[in-house]
């Protein structure tokens, strides 16, 4: 496995394995699964509803902890945040059944993020979250917290498909030393990314599928990517993605898919942003 190096030095592997979207009663076996095919890099996240699974997989797996690389996120917190915010990492800890956090990121930026980002400050400093970064925040957004607080975030987990590329601002990431992730790598299959006719011809060329194509376009951008499945051998076709390299010229002709805008909605629409922010979790 590939790593990058996080802004305070911490090693990331590139390539993990999300659990966006698996049922909770499906996620302990899923991540069973993917942690016997390779995985390290685990990603959850209060909003989905399975860190306790994520927590069984770990236990059962005997991985020693310090060879686990987990992150998890805090959903949108009530006044005062950044009190709010150590309770809602606590909680997550405990599901977990974890001692510290590789990674924990705000998940939306809605709220009081500054109170959000001052709580997982002091995190970080303890050394209960070894990095904290943010997710879903647009240019202004992350500039803009970068600017006004003492710790630049790590990571910053956004959209990233071949549909919606984030070239741009992954160079603007670069600059002020924060990692870019992406989630839904494979843009949930929408667009008929799967049968693609120029991703299918990459893939040909290479003797690979789509989804490895699309993996190696990320990872070889140097985006850290997490892709899901609940089929062990998806988990492995995913995986093996490190002994090929696209050609300049393929990674081109990717490019040219770009359409510049999400598949799946606006963080900077009102009703997008009204209906997140209001959004809370049951304890």
């Amino acid at each position: 496995m590939q790593t990058v190096t996080l802004n305070n030095g911490i090693e990331m592997p590139l390539l993990g394995f999300g659990v966006y979207q698996i049922p909770a009663e499906d996620t302990q076996r899923a991540v069973s699964d993917a942690l016997a095919a390779g995985y390290r890099l685990l990603d959850t996240a209060a909003a989905y509803g399975n860190e306790e699974a994520v927590g069984r997989a770990i236990k059962s797996s005997g991985i020693a902890r310090a060879e686990l690389f987990v992150t998890t996120k805090l959903w949108v917190q009530d006044a005062p945040a950044e009190d709010n915010t150590r309770r809602a990492f606590e909680m997550s800890l405990a599901k977990l059944g974890l001692d510290y956090l590789d990674l924990y990121l705000i998940h939306q930026p809605f709220g009081d993020v500054y109170g959000q980002w001052r709580g997982m400050e002091a995190l970080h400093r303890e050394g209960l979250a070894k990095a904290i970064g943010v997710a879903n925040f647009y240019p202004d957004r992350l500039v803009d917290l970068i600017v006004n607080n003492e710790i630049t975030p790590a990571v910053n987990q956004i959209e990233t498909h071949p549909f919606f590329q984030r070239a741009d601002y992954q160079d603007l990431m670069r600059e002020h030393g924060v990692r870019i992730q992406s989630w839904g790598g494979f843009a949930e299959g929408r667009n008929d990314l799967f049968t693609n006719p120029l991703l299918a011809e990459i893939g040909k060329e290479c003797d690979r599928s789509v989804a490895q194509v699309v993996l190696r376009w990320l990872t070889q951008r140097g985006v850290v990517a997490i892709p899901k499945s609940v089929r062990p051998e998806r988990m492995a076709e995913n995986f093996d993605v490190f002994d090929f390299q696209l050609t300049d010229e393929q990674m081109a002709r990717i490019a040219t898919l770009d359409t510049g805008s999400s598949l799946f909605f606006d963080h900077r629409d009102p009703e997008v942003v009204t209906w997140l922010a209001k959004r809370r979790l049951d304890a």
